[in-house]
Order: structure tokens, then C-alpha cells, then sequence
């Protein structure tokens, strides 16, 4: 079977941006993007908000209709998972679960990353739930629908998202988080102690510095208690689990890819091997935001860049300048958004009043402007994300000034 086109393994963002970036750039050879979920690719974020509130569903979540792919002659196959990827110099094939063969001379892979099981007996009953896939979400809003007690196990983005949903309908909600402060691998104090504030004053309970150690299952096979690493336990209908995510490496075995954590690319989306690109959550690369230091970044941002980065590279075309890491997080009414890679920060200031709920926290390296995190402050984040993007440096002002909320953050931080 004579290799031909683009085969892309994992239909997310980052691979129906690589399909439809690929058409952009000319790409005249057959494009197959392969998903082992049963649905064209769709937008995740909101299924830890809008999805599970029931405000919507997944027709508006769809990225690309499927006729408008269909126009661009690229092909989808859901619900087929791909078990082994076979490369030679010029090519090679795939071989999928329903023992076909797909053949291709270039490869992309985007598989995402898996949410991290709850490392505990009990952790496979079917109330212990995750949120990563519209499924997941399903399966969450179908146990809502008669449970009252949810333990949420891990205090990042996705459990407190959905938190602050649950909450909101009603549900006695506990937050249990093994680190210190909440947000810890992905923001500052500042902002993990804000959430913490926020979510108990609108009802929600959070446990710090405490670790799940057991689940007590019922004759039903449900689980029915949540026990703490302090000797307590908590009564529960459901526990959803939110701590972290792991990245497959089979396919960088199978094919020799460098791995750091996560398929090591340059900053061209490319891979160790010849022809090999991958893009998104999977991977890990060197990010100018972080002085040049590999990062592994899970964001609809980097995701979308490195995909564009990708077909570029596939199509010898000069791939787009890396783009500002943002995120953000909508939890009830609080708005947060991120823009920077804050980590090795060494002084920051907050800006405006936390207790208010509208605040910026600026953070610095050796006096270096390096990123924001913007609660209800959307015009200093996107300023922000502006300025970031400079090619000058940005130097600290004043403290005075920079931490008065009604100075317009243009009028202080300007590239040199």
C-alpha cells in the first residue's frame, strides 16, 4: 500500500486545527484526522460550565460543522482508535482497532492526555466520575441528577469550574485538595487564596493539605464515603476527580520520538523524526515565555498555535511566531483570565482590592514584567497579553501607580 497524505492521530483542537490549517496552506493530498471518541471534534472547555449547567449542547460545541469539513475534503473517522503507527523514511500506516490499515506519508499526532484516576480501591465505581470528554460530562449530569453530597477530589481548574456549578444547583459541595492553596500548580498564592474565600462564601467547603486514602463502597457498589489522610470521612452520592493528567507515550515508543514528559517538538511543532509533527496537549516544547525552558502546556491557545505551527511545517511554509500562553477559567460570575508564564517569578503586586473580586495580580522576574492573572479585569489582561507580545522589554514602574486600579495599565507598562 503506497503511503500517501496526512494521517492525524487525535480529533481535538489541535487536530481539526492541524486538518483544516493543512487546506490553508494548499495541502493538495488526502487529509484524515482519526478520533476514538464517537463525535466530530468539539470544544472541551465548556463542558466543566455551560454542558453541564444543561445550557448547551453538543451541536453548538462542534468546532467545524461536519459538512464544512466534508467541503474541504477532510476525512473524519470517529469512534476508532488507533493501536499501532509503523514509520519508515518515507511514510508508513496505522493500524486501528477495527483492523484497518490507514496509510500515510506525513503524521501528526494531537492525542491529548487522560485525566489521572484516583489512586485508591473504589476508584472504578461508577460514581466516581472525571470530566474530560463529553461522555464524562454526561455521565456527571445524568448522577446529578439524584445526587445531593459531591466530593470534589483536587482543586485545579476543571474541579472548581465545576464546583462552582454544582454549587449553584444546589449541592452540598466538598473541595479536598492535597497541596496548600488551590490553583498551586497553575497560579499564585494570591489567587489560590482568593478562590478558596470565594468558593466557601458561596457555600463551598474546601480541605487543604488533605489527601484521599480510601473509598468506602456500598453493597450497591457506589461509593458512599470519602476517607482523609486526617482520620476523617466524608458522606457522599458522587466524588468527581480532578487531579492532573497523563500523557500517553506508546506512540513515541513505537516510533523513537524524544519524550520529555511529553512528545518533545521544537518550536516548529516538529518532532525527532523526519515527517513526524504533534501539536497540543501531548506535547512539550521550549517556550520563549519561559526563557527557553521546556514546558508542557494544556491550553486551546497553545493547542491552536502549535497545530498552525505543524501544517506549516509540513507544508515547508515558515510557521506563525509563537503566540502569548493565555488561559482562562469562568467560575459562577468570576472571570479569570491568564496571560504569561509566571513560574520563577520573584515579586508580584496585586492591583485593585482582592476582597472586591475584581483584581489583577503583575508578576515580575528581576524587575521584568513576565505575566498577569486578571480576575474580573479583562481590559488589564488584554493590554497585558498586548504588551507581552512586544519585542521591547518591560521594565517595573512604580508600585504606586501600577497598584492603582484606575491608572490604565497602558498608561504604565511600556516596551522599552
Amino acid at each position: 500500500m503506497m503511503a500517501h497524505g496526512a494521517l492525524i492521530v487525535g480529533a481535538g483542537q489541535a487536530g481539526l486545527q492541524l486538518a483544516v490549517s493543512l487546506r490553508d496552506h494548499g495541502y493538495d493530498g488526502p487529509v484524515t484526522l482519526v478520533g476514538d471518541e464517537g463525535s466530530y471534534p468539539y470544544q472541551r472547555p465548556p463542558l466543566s460550565k455551560d454542558f453541564l449547567r444543561g445550557e448547551r449542547g453538543l451541536d453548538s460545541l462542534l468546532l467545524r460543522k461536519p459538512e464544512l469539513l466534508r467541503a474541504k475534503d477532510i476525512e473524519v473517522r470517529t469512534g476508532t482508535r488507533v493501536t499501532e503507527l509503523v514509520a519508515g523514511e518515507s511514510g508508513g500506516y496505522a493500524n486501528t482497532s477495527e483492523g484497518v490499515e490507514l496509510p500515510f506519508r506525513h503524521l501528526a499526532l494531537t492525542t491529548g492526555v487522560r485525566p489521572r484516576r484516583l489512586p485508591v480501591a473504589g476508584s472504578d465505581a461508577s460514581n466516581v466520575l472525571c470530566l474530560r470528554t463529553v461522555e464524562d460530562a454526561r455521565r456527571l449530569q445524568d448522577v446529578l441528577g439524584t445526587a445531593h453530597r459531591i466530593v470534589v477530589v483536587g482543586g485545579g481548574f476543571i474541579g472548581l469550574e465545576a464546583a462552582a456549578v454544582m454549587s449553584s444547583q444546589g449541592k452540598q459541595v466538598t473541595v479536598v485538595e492535597a497541596q496548600d492553596r488551590l490553583l498551586a500548580r497553575v497560579a499564585g498564592p494570591v489567587l489560590g487564596e482568593f478562590y478558596r474565600r470565594m468558593h466557601e462564601k458561596r457555600g463551598v467547603d474546601v480541605l487543604l493539605r488533605t489527601i484521599v486514602t480510601g473509598l468506602g463502597v456500598g453493597s450497591d457498589g457506589r461509593v458512599t464515603e470519602v476517607v482523609l489522610s486526617d482520620g476523617k470521612s466524608l458522606s457522599c452520592d458522587a466524588v468527581l476527580v480532578g487531579i492532573g493528567v497523563e500523557r500517553d507515550r506508546t506512540f513515541a515508543d513505537q516510533l523513537g520520538l524524544t519524550w520529555d514528559g511529553g512528545i518533545l517538538v521544537d518550536q516548529h511543532a516538529r518532532t525527532s523524526r523526519a515527517g513526524v509533527v504533534a501539536a497540543g496537549d501531548c506535547t512539550a516544547a521550549p517556550n520563549p515565555f519561559a526563557d527557553g525552558a521546556v514546558v508542557r502546556l494544556e491550553s486551546v491557545q497553545n493547542a491552536v498555535d502549535q497545530a498552525k505551527a505543524a501544517a506549516a511545517s509540513l507544508c515547508g511554509a515558515m510557521p506563525p511566531k509563537p503566540g502569548v500562553p493565555w488561559f482562562w477559567s469562568d467560575q459562577g460570575a468570576v472571570k479569570l483570565q491568564m496571560a504569561g508564564l509566571t513560574q520563577g517569578y520573584d515579586d508580584y503586586l496585586v492591583r485593585g482590592e482582592v476582597d472586591s473580586e475584581t483584581f489583577s495580580v503583575i508578576y515580575f522576574r528581576q524587575d521584568r514584567f513576565i505575566g498577569i492573572e486578571a480576575v474580573n479585569r479583562p481590559t488589564d489582561f488584554m493590554f497585558a497579553r498586548k504588551v507581552l507580545a512586544s519585542t521591547g522589554e518591560i521594565r517595573r514602574g512604580s508600585d504606586t501607580v501600577l497598584a492603582d486600579p484606575s491608572v490604565p495599565l497602558k498608561d504604565i507598562l511600556v516596551p522599552s
